[in-house]
This record gives C-alpha cells, structure tokens and sequence, in this order.
C-alpha cells in the first residue's frame, strides 16, 4: 500500500507538468488549428537557457545560488518568450492559415533553429544544476516505506497548478479571454465584430510561449539539467494529447494530460521502463484513432 501510494505521490509532479503544457499549447491551437512543433522545442529551449545563464551566473558573475538561478529564470523567460513571439509573428501567422504540411514543415525549421542555437550557445555542453530545495517532506510516516516528496517537486507541483488555474481565470474571466474565445470559435465572424484575429493570435502565441518558458524553467530546476529530446517527447505528448480532444479547451487538454502523467508513472512503476515511452504512445495514438470521426459526403 505505501509502494502504491509513493508512485501516486510521485505521479504528482509530473502530472501537474503535462496539465500546464497542454494548457499552454491548447490556447495557440484553438486559434490555428494547426499542429506546432515548435511548442516543443520552446519548452527545451528555455529549460537549456535556465541552466546555461545560471551556470553563468554561477562560475562566471559568482553569484549565490539563489542570485545565480534566479538570472537563469529571467533570462529563459525573456528568451524563451522572445523567441516565442518572433516564431509567432514572422514564421506561424503569415503560415497559420494555410496547409497544416506547410505549418509542420516551417515549425520543424524553427525547431531545428532553436535546437541549434541552445547547442552553439552551451559549445555542446552538458550542464548541470547543483541540486536544491531537495528536502524530505514526509506525508506518510510508515516506518518500512515512507511516503515522500521533495521541496521542489511539491513547489514546482503548486506552481503548475497555480499556473493552469490562472490561466483558466484569464481565458474565462478577462477581455482578452472573450476575444480569444471568439477567435477560436469562428475568425471570420469575430473580425466583422470588431476583433482583430491577427493581433488575438500573436497574444494567444506569447502567452503559449511564456507557459512554455515557465514549464522549462520549472523541469530544469527538478531535474538539473534539459536537452531537447526529452523537450520534444515532452512536446509531442502533449500534441498527441490535444488531438484526442481537448485541442480547442485548454483545461480539458490540461486534465487529459494530467491523466496520461499518473499512467505514466504507474506504468514506471510496475511495468518495464524500457517499454514506457512505447506504451503511452501507443496508448494515445489507439484513443487517437478510435475517437476519430469520419465525415461522409454524399
């Protein structure tokens, strides 16, 4: 019982990391309904920018580490959500709209660009964070098998959380989530109401990228390090998950994504490791075909 409840608590953190993923992703997709890429590589990209300008801060600036990671965390936030917007605005928008081949093909060269770039800036290094915030918090006291979590993970858990409950206020609450709804519902009809699809899409792609950025930002710090594999495994789950059905409801996608996040983890626990990528995707590619939906024309 307290090996079962360990993996739930463990499930936890990296529920909580595909629920704020999907949300940031669903909101650029329900006004393009296109496929991106590049939500991806703007998670790795900002998770590799948090390390390298904290190690910066760290060796170079010789800073405390507080001081040093909290360089790393602004400037993977200016980056990450600068480079968000430029994708957005000179590479997807004059593309959004058009062939859904052509917006995949353009996001695989604003992957291979960033890639490229995180790797030119780091000289092909791997860099490590020191760890911190890894304090024991107890929330099972078996004397055989404690049931325990980490500071950071529990912090980085809150503030995902907080993040996609935010987010969901912003979306249901606020100006820009009424224009952002009409977007996505129908452009054509939203621009003969006074709202500019063009503008409510390149803040929909900034707002997608900054949660992007705070995701990187947030998994690096965990785990210490990022490269752009794990980014666009990350990236390409949460994809496969919005296409099930949450692509246009942020927070559907957020909860769908959670889901796969406990499986996942179950399945590292009592299954082999080996094959977990393997199972969840296939997983999601079966719930993917047996929901879809065929439209017959006579």
């Amino acid at each position: 019982m307290a090996y079962f409840l360990q993996q739930i608590a463990n499930a936890v953190p990296i529920a909580a990391l595909y629920a704020a993923l999907a949300f940031g992703y669903a909101i650029a997709f329900a006004v393009t309904k296109r496929a991106d890429l590049t939500y991806g590589a703007l998670f790795a990209f900002a998770g590799q920018m948090f390390v390298l300008f904290a190690d910066f801060g760290w060796s170079r600036l010789w800073l405390v580490l507080p001081a040093a990671i909290a360089v790393g965390a602004g400037a993977a936030v200016v980056l990450g959500l600068g480079a968000g917007l430029v994708a957005g605005r000179y590479v997807m928008r004059p593309l959004a709209f058009s062939s859904a081949n052509t917006v995949v093909v353009a996001s695989l060269g604003s992957l291979l660009l960033l890639m490229e770039g995180a790797r030119l800036a780091s000289e092909t290094r791997s860099i490590w964070l020191p760890p911190f915030l890894s304090e024991a918090i107890l929330f099972w006291s078996d004397p055989q098998f404690p049931v325990t979590l980490t500071t950071i993970q529990v912090v980085n858990a809150a503030l995902m959380v907080a993040l996609v409950a935010g987010g969901h206020w912003v979306l249901s609450r606020s100006t820009f989530g009424r224009f952002w709804r009409a977007v996505s519902e129908d452009r054509d009809a939203a621009a003969l109401c006074g709202v500019n699809p063009a503008v409510v899409y390149i803040m929909a792609y900034g707002v997608s990228s900054l949660i992007a950025a705070i995701c990187g930002i947030l998994a690096a710090s965990y785990y210490g390090n990022m490269d752009f594999s794990t980014g666009l495994t990350f990236g390409v789950k949460v994809l496969f998950i919005a296409a099930i059905g949450g692509q246009a409801a942020p927070l559907v996608a957020a909860m769908g994504a959670a889901c796969i996040g406990v499986l996942e983890t179950l399945w590292s626990a009592y299954g082999p490791i080996l094959w977990r990528d393997f199972a969840i995707f296939g997983f999601l590619v079966t719930v993917l075909i047996v929901m879809r939906r065929e439209r017959y024309v006579p």
